[in-house]
Formats: C-alpha cells, sequence, structure tokens
C-alpha cells in the first residue's frame, strides 16, 4: 500500500487548501482596485439625494436586478459570469481572466439581489456536484 504524501506550501508550513486561500485573498485584494469596477458603478450612479437611513447626502446607484436606486453601501459590483464556474474551479488562469473581467461582464446589484443571484449559483454548483 501507497500512502501519498500531501503537498505542502511555504516550507511545510500550509497546506495547498492554505496557500489556495492566501492566492483567492490576494486575488480579491487586488480585484477591489481594478478600475472597470469603478466604471460600471460610475455608469450606474443616478445621482446624489438624501439616504433616508443616514439623513445624508449620499451617491445612489441602480440595481441592475430589480431597478431599484441605491445608497453605495447597499449595492456591490457582481461579475455577471461567475468567477468560480458552476461547474466548479477550472484553474487559476480561469479565475483570474473571470475576476479580471471588462465592465461589460460586471453589473451593479443591491445587496439583496447579489445575495439571492449568488444562492442561485451555488445551488446550481451544488446540483452539477450531485450529477456527477
Amino acid at each position: 500500500m501507497t500512502i501519498s504524501k500531501i503537498k505542502t506550501r511555504n516550507d511545510g508550513q500550509w497546506t495547498e487548501s492554505r496557500y489556495n486561500s492566501f492566492v483567492k485573498g490576494g486575488l480579491r485584494s487586488a480585484s477591489q482596485r481594478w478600475p472597470p469596477k469603478y466604471q460600471v458603478l460610475s455608469d450606474a450612479c443616478t445621482g446624489s439625494r438624501i439616504n433616508p437611513k443616514s439623513g445624508r447626502l449620499a451617491k445612489h446607484y441602480r440595481c441592475n436586478c430589480c431597478k431599484n436606486d441605491f445608497p453605495a453601501k447597499e449595492v456591490e459590483v457582481n461579475h455577471i459570469i461567475p468567477v468560480v464556474p458552476v461547474t466548479g474551479f477550472d484553474s487559476w488562469d480561469g479565475v483570474i481572466e473571470r475576476m479580471f473581467c471588462e465592465k461589460d461582464k460586471l453589473e451593479v446589484v443591491c445587496k439583496p439581489c447579489h445575495k439571492a443571484v449568488t444562492k442561485q449559483e451555488n445551488e446550481e454548483r451544488k446540483n452539477d456536484r450531485k450529477t456527477k
């Protein structure tokens, strides 16, 4: 019987899973500064008005799903094509290509709509795993 050795990183201090989490975190951090993200936000801006929750003047953005306007703290930029496909992780090259996409593959959505979209994608992933 052969025992396979678990691949480690960082001089044996990290598992492959820990390494993948580290890389993913670095990519997410970098994606926060990706210029097309700000172009999409700018395009979705509907102007400044009083935020009813804070009573302060705030820029508002139109959600691409429900078409309502929300202040900046209540919207997120969503990847139209999921960063991790419904069929599961394919490669780092694929993840990077989808994460750092052009603005035509991004949309501004309110947090409730983003939660619903993400839930749907996760259910599709779960169903895809069951069929394999």
